[in-house]
């Protein structure tokens, strides 16, 4: 049978100008699953993301009471029975403090991104999911795609200290981030370089010498800021030139329709819908490669969700309301905790409703949820609960429950990197710092 390329394409010109019509994906360019693609002998490529909500959860609501595979799902999990066998779930995994005092709502969820202790907002080193993209990110249009669901633009996905990465909180600017303006449609019969591409292209293309002659005359310090500074427009260059080739054909592809305007603000329903939305596009911008990384808030570490007509936050009812004398734990707060679950299982609906090889996207798909805490009244850092959905196209197991008994919990944030293909033995700071796989994870 003759071998393709994904990006071959019939070639022609109308008067002086190039034109390019892309094939259908066809039988040639993938294996007898549908899985590999043949003309480079890579699989469908993987995907990594981070799923995040504020404020924690109710411990007996959410922690099984046994281990391994065939545990009973708690209250606040029992919406993720169709995920059950696609889902790890990690309890008692911590952040170490070193002594130090814990920074509410920053202290968890930035330890757990970066292997820091008592890591604020300064923090020092990227997070892992910017250094999972940098492996894997390099051959898409974006980077990574940022979201925020709750109308706050806060993001925990930072390069370095005051660099993180800005979050798109409506979902119509969303839309018109990846399918708007430079937006190559794979299902398009024809293909024609933007201009305006290939003007900013020749733009840095021309600056290079000068780059070069720059590096060669300035101190040590500056030549480091540069060198971080070129890191990113040579990014930039690799992106455009993605930009100015045909995109692969993707099986069964409709672009997206718009979203109308919205309002957006805090109210869960609100909330809820917006975050649907985006999960639907996110979804989309996945199955055409626009994107191979995505972070997603939900809500803020301290969640600024509320219901309908209330003012009072979800994060103030963490600390004002009295435990229910029959329940024994907070009601208004675990109506909040329990609709972030709601959430996440719809997230995980939107990556499983695109078909892909002999699967969806959600098994090509490695997806990290996690809070900022265990129990929000006390910013506990201990047993910060944390899932893993998807199986990176086969890279890691699922379908268990897994007690850290006090570890550090970078030995989750080492192993997620390692299942991604970064190359590194051991991650984390201080107490944090660890060489300890989770054997369990990687398949």
């Amino acid at each position: 049978m003759t071998s393709l390329s994904r990006r071959t394409m019939l070639r022609g010109a109308i008067g002086s100008a190039a034109v390019g019509v892309a094939l259908p994906l066809l039988d040639c360019f993938l294996d007898t699953n549908g899985v590999a693609l043949a003309a480079t002998g890579q699989r469908i490529p993987v995907r990594f993301g981070t799923w995040v909500w504020g404020c924690g959860f109710i411990p007996e609501k959410w922690i099984p009471t046994t281990v391994g595979h065939g545990y009973a799902l708690p209250a606040d999990l029992a919406p993720l029975e169709p995920y059950r066998d696609k889902l790890a779930l990690f309890s008692g995994f911590d952040v170490k403090l070193d002594g130090v005092a814990n920074k509410p709502h920053i202290t968890g969820c930035l330890g757990l991104r970066t292997g820091i202790p008592v890591p604020n907002e300064d923090v020092k080193a990227p997070t892992l999911d910017v250094l999972i993209a940098q492996k894997i990110g390099g051959e898409t249009r974006f980077r990574s795609l940022d979201v925020s669901t709750c109308g706050l633009k806060k993001s925990y996905s930072y390069h370095a200290a005051g660099s993180p990465n800005p979050s798109e909180t409506s979902p119509s600017a969303l839309y018109r981030r990846i399918f708007g303006a430079g937006f190559q449609d794979p299902s398009a019969l024809a293909f024609e370089p933007d201009t305006r591409i290939m003007a900013r292209r020749s733009v840095l293309s021309a600056v290079t010498d000068d780059r070069q002659r720059l590096m060669r005359t300035v101190s040590a310090s500056d030549r480091a800021r540069l060198d971080e500074y070129f890191t990113s427009i040579r990014q930039i260059e690799q992106q455009l030139d993605l930009q100015l080739q045909p995109p692969a054909p993707v099986k069964d592809f409709t672009r997206p329709a718009a979203p109308d305007e919205e309002g957006q603000g805090s109210e869960m329903g609100q909330v809820m819908e917006t975050h649907r939305i985006m999960a639907d596009l996110l979804a989309k911008a996945l199955q055409v490669n626009q994107t191979r990384v995505f972070n997603v808030l939900f809500s803020d570490t301290a969640s600024n969700l509320r219901r309908e007509g209330e003012t009072t936050t979800h994060h103030t009812l963490t600390h004002e309301e009295p435990a229910d004398a029959v329940l024994g734990y907070q009601k208004e707060h675990s109506y909040f905790a329990t609709q972030s679950m709601v959430a996440w299982k719809e997230f995980l609906d939107s990556l499983a409703s695109i078909p892909e090889g002999d699967g969806t996207l959600l098994d090509n798909c490695l997806v990290m949820a996690h809070s900022d805490c265990s129990i929000a009244k006390a910013h506990a850092v201990e047993g910060i609960p944390t899932m893993i959905a998807g199986n990176s196209g086969g890279g890691v197991r699922t379908g268990y429950h897994l007690d850290g008994k006090g570890d550090s919990i970078a030995r989750l944030g080492l192993t997620v990197q390692q299942a991604m293909g970064v190359q590194v033995e051991k991650w984390g700071q201080l107490s944090m710092e660890t060489n300890r796989t989770i054997t369990e994870l990687i398949a």
